[in-house]
Order: structure tokens, then C-alpha cells, then sequence
């Protein structure tokens, strides 16, 4: 739920989009080697995910965990509490879910075939290096600019696998019917998310002033963190200058 209420998703595409492999750059000096390659990244919806085993189960541990870490995402739980699975599948899965599994060069062809092939008998801690859902941010009248959500399970992190992901999302998003992004709270203290956008073209369209109450790094106490919001237009100006009706 936003502060606008339920959003409907409107004009995506009825059929999943077809799968992509992603050749991951050479390590950056000073990153750790990559126990892969290549990434197989796959657009999946709610139905689909259920009816692969234990994949619901392990990407709600992680986002959970992340939840409770308290230094990325706004949402919290009280301390006695949980964040549930019921609350995962309504936030993360309103619309569409793109994952990624780590895969190598020799297997890029039957890693590209489907989710099964490409985890190749691994378990989902072996093989998912990341995940982000896509959905709009607004409703109706802006319900053309998406808000994404990306997380990389810690065992994944430091590989710079982000800015692979955040290349996908340039290419799903708008495959999946949007015109532009908008990413409402990154956090100033999330340095390596702020440097992915900031590479990938996105505008620093305005500082939220002490968006978050945040835990601090250190683990003691919390801290009041600002947030950038980020914007980038998937489409020139050509196409926002055509009358609406010929779009």
C-alpha cells in the first residue's frame, strides 16, 4: 500500500519477457574474484515463482533479514515481531520480480532456457545473487514512471553484481511498458547503491532532509539519514513531445 492506496498495474505485457545472460565485467582492482561468469536473469511473476520449490521461501529470509538490518529499506517490525511472509509477497511481489543466477560461460545456453536450467540442481543459496521487483510508483495518470527494489543476498555482495542488475533494469523496465524511474529513498549511507545510479545516468532529482531513522553502522543506536531521490527517463524527448494519443 502507498500513500495513494493500491496500485493497479496496468498495460504490461500479458507474457513473461524472454530471459537475458549478462557477461559480468572484469573485477574492479580491489574487488574479490567472481564465482561466476555470467548472470541469467529471468522476469518471473507470483504464480511462477510458487511453483518453484523453495524460492518464495529463501528470497522472504533474505529480504527479511535486510528489513531487519534496519540501513536500506524503510520498513520495520516491531521488536517482539517478524516481517511475514504474507507482508513479502504483497510489498515485493504486487507486480513483476526479476532474479538473477549465477551461471558460467559453458552453461549460458541451457541457463537461458529457464530458471530450473540455469540453477542447474543448486540450491537457491548456491545460485540467486540478486533479485528487484518493478512496479509503478504512482497511479493512473503517473502510473508510467517505475520504482524498483534490488537486493543482493549478503554472501553476493562486494562483487559488483548491482551494477549488472541495474543494467537488467534498464532493460526490463522499460520492455515491460514504462517511460522513466523514479527511486524515492536511497539512502545517503548506501554508497555503493548511490555510485551504481549515479554511473547508469540517473538524475539526483532532489535530498529528503533526515528521511530515515536508520540503525546506525556500527550497531549502536540509530541515526536520521537523508535520501536522494533518483530519476531517469527511459525514452528522448521526441517521444514526451508527441501528442499523447499517438504514443
Amino acid at each position: 500500500m502507498s500513500a495513494y492506496g493500491a496500485i493497479t498495474v496496468t498495460g504490461r505485457p500479458a507474457a513473461l519477457l524472454p530471459p537475458t545472460i549478462w557477461e559480468l565485467p572484469a573485477p574492479t582492482p580491489g574487488k574479490p574474484t567472481r564465482p561466476v561468469t555470467h548472470l541469467a536473469v529471468h522476469h518471473l511473476r507470483l504464480g511462477e515463482a510458487q511453483a518453484l520449490p523453495h524460492l518464495l521461501e529463501y528470497m522472504h529470509q533474505v529480504f527479511a533479514a535486510e528489513v531487519e538490518a534496519g540501513t536500506t529499506y524503510p520498513q520495520e517490525v516491531a521488536t517482539d515481531e517478524k516481517y511475514t511472509r504474507e507482508a513479502f509477497e504483497a510489498y515485493f511481489w504486487a507486480a513483476d520480480v526479476v532474479i538473477a543466477v549465477g551461471t558460467d560461460a559453458g552453461r549460458v545456453d541451457a541457463a537461458r532456457q529457464s530458471v530450473e536450467a540455469a540453477r542447474a540442481g543448486r540450491s537457491w543459496e548456491d545460485s540467486l545473487v540478486g533479485f528487484y521487483y518493478v512496479k509503478p510508483n504512482y497511479p493512473g495518470r503517473s502510473s508510467h514512471i517505475c520504482n524498483a527494489g534490488f537486493v543482493i543476498p549478503p554472501p553476493y555482495r562486494h562483487f559488483g553484481y548491482g551494477k549488472t542488475l541495474g543494467k537488467s533494469y534498464l532493460h526490463y523496465a522499460p520492455s515491460l511498458g514504462y517511460k522513466a524511474s523514479v527511486f524515492n529513498l536511497v539512502y545517503t549511507t548506501n554508497v555503493g547503491s548511490a555510485r551504481i545510479w549515479d554511473a547508469l545516468g540517473f538524475t539526483r532529482a532532489g535530498l529528503i532532509p533526515r528521511a530515515g531513522r536508520l540503525r546506525r553502522a556500527d550497531g549502536i543506536g540509530e541515526e536520521w539519514v537523508d535520501a536522494i531521490v533518483y530519476y531517469r527517463s527511459f525514452v528522448g524527448d521526441e517521444e514526451w513531445a508527441r501528442p499523447i494519443d499517438s504514443i
